[in-house]
């Protein structure tokens, strides 16, 4: 059951533009489901978002690339798409700009979902390996939580400062 409870938060943490932060999720069910349970649970929810995310959103991002022009940014990303994606996920920065690039070039499904899961594997490993390493209570799990979500949450609307 932990393990079905985790791919879904994994899947809606990583859909679209997600506010929830993975990472402490991971944590806390690295230390009760093992590294590579988490891992490969954790991977395969974000692979299940990513491919969802490439259905939906690719078509409708396509036509609104095909009006404007290409950019460096565009350039590099040409050259390595694959190394770009699956990079991505050893640096803090954040995925939804790769991956909002990857579909405005139009990268194949497969190629996309490898790279995800390339990126997602060390990743989530790592974290889930600092589950079991340090036994963090679950308050600091729980306030790292609230602390990673308060970035996204001045994508809510009603917390959005009026255009005045």
């Amino acid at each position: 059951m932990q393990a079905v409870t985790l791919f879904g938060y994994a899947f809606l943490s990583n859909v679209a533009l997600a506010m929830l932060p993975h990472e402490p999720a991971v944590i806390w069910y690295g230390a009760r489901l093992g590294v590579w349970p988490t891992t490969l649970v954790a991977t395969a929810g974000t692979v299940a978002a990513a491919l969802v995310d490439h259905r939906v959103f690719v078509p409708l991002i396509a036509r609104a690339a095909a009006r404007t022009r290409p950019t460096s940014l565009q350039h590099w990303f040409r050259r390595a798409p694959f190394a770009i994606v699956a990079l991505s996920g050893l640096t803090p920065l954040p995925f939804f700009p790769f991956k909002a690039l990857a579909f405005t070039m139009g990268y194949p499904l497969g190629r996309y979902l490898a790279a995800v899961a390339t990126r997602s594997v060390p990743r989530y490993a790592l974290l889930a390996w600092l589950g079991v390493a340090v036994r963090l209570p679950s308050w600091l799990i729980a306030a790292l939580f609230v602390l990673l979500l308060i970035p996204s949450l001045r994508m809510l609307p009603w917390l959005r400062p009026s255009a005045s």
